[in-house]
């Protein structure tokens, strides 16, 4: 029997507090006007000092598995995207599958940096039309100020925190077909973006904190160069692989790392910004969770006809990237 992938419900969590670009001119050497002319940020959600990653996930967990109208028992798999676990050794699906009640559910996480919410969608996609599963809850969580130096202007201004969730299931509701899907990854270039210290290879030690090697460590430039080149290439072939032409798309919901990026994927096909949805200004660069937090923010502003095509495409540390077409259908 053939079965067809949708996200049926989905939910985001951000936290309350607000940490501005004039808050960041207290605390290293930058400006409103240089963070928001290069990056399109004013503003980012930081975690309070006892909330944590399995925390904000199963808050958009709960908020996605009430709009799918499913309960936690008919959750078959929990699928966690995250680089911030709450624990090395310890899945974070794990503690969200306690949390949720989720006792039927098998559970495990995903790394693919800020590609995250892609991967685990088009994991998930893959489940149920495999027929093994009937409900994938997928979720990206991240508490990225956990892993931000805040004496390095160049990368503490970029990121914050929060989560996102969908339900993709095959029962017949409405809600979002996962027509097409393409992930890529390249791993010759880790070393543009990490977080060196931690693992295996360089377990922590007095000298990996003195050295601020337990924090995130990139290059911004590069990093740029290839981010736009392959989420052209991933979002081409997924609009062909829909049979569609870039004319149809009708919202692109791209990870939200950096504006010029945004801008560049928008003029590349041929997208007016106004059909891009954009959660960078107030919210910065929560990783995985962008593109969900992005995607619920879209269905719950914006009155989605059927057959709206919703383009998403993220690219992160790896390097991964990843694209997906959603095509909204009523039951």
């Amino acid at each position: 029997m053939l079965y067809q992938a949708k996200i049926i419900g989905t939910g985001s969590y951000l936290p309350s507090k607000i940490l501005t670009n004039h808050d960041l001119e207290k605390m290293v050497e930058t400006s409103d006007e240089w963070i928001f002319t290069r990056t399109g940020m004013r503003e980012r959600r930081i975690a309070g000092e006892n909330e944590f990653t399995s925390d904000m996930g199963l808050e958009a967990a709960r908020s996605a598995l009430q709009r799918a109208q499913i309960t936690p028992e008919e959750v078959d798999c929990i699928l966690v995207t995250t680089s911030t676990p709450d624990y090395q050794t310890i899945s974070t699906a794990c503690m969200i599958q306690h949390g949720l009640g989720a006792i039927k559910a098998s559970a495990m996480d995903i790394q693919a940096a800020c590609s995250g919410y892609v991967y685990g969608v088009c994991t998930a996609k893959s489940f149920i039309e495999s027929g093994m599963y009937k409900n994938v809850l997928v979720v990206a969580s991240e508490k990225l100020s956990s892993i931000v130096n805040y004496k390095d202007r160049t990368t503490c201004v970029l990121f914050g925190d929060g989560a996102s969730a969908c339900v993709v299931s095959r029962e017949k509701k409405d809600g979002f077909l996962i027509r097409s899907m393409r992930l890529g990854a390249d791993g010759a270039h880790t070393s543009l973006g990490m977080v060196p210290a931690g693992g295996c290879r360089l377990p922590a030690s007095a000298a990996t904190v003195d050295k601020d090697l337990h924090y995130i460590q990139m290059h911004g430039s590069e990093i740029f160069k290839h981010a736009v080149r392959k989420m052209e290439s991933a979002c081409k072939e997924c609009i062909d692989l829909a049979n569609l032409t870039e004319s149809d798309v009708s919202w692109l919901v791209p990870h939200q790392a950096n504006m010029r990026i945004i801008e560049a994927m928008s003029k590349r096909f041929q997208i007016p910004m106004e059909r891009v949805y954009l959660t960078i200004h107030k919210y910065g660069n929560t990783s995985a969770s962008s593109v969900g937090i992005a995607l619920d923010e879209l269905i719950c502003t914006q009155s989605l006809q059927p057959d709206t095509n919703i383009l998403l495409t993220a690219f992160g540390f790896g390097l991964t990237w990843g694209a997906a077409i959603l095509t909204y259908q009523k039951a």
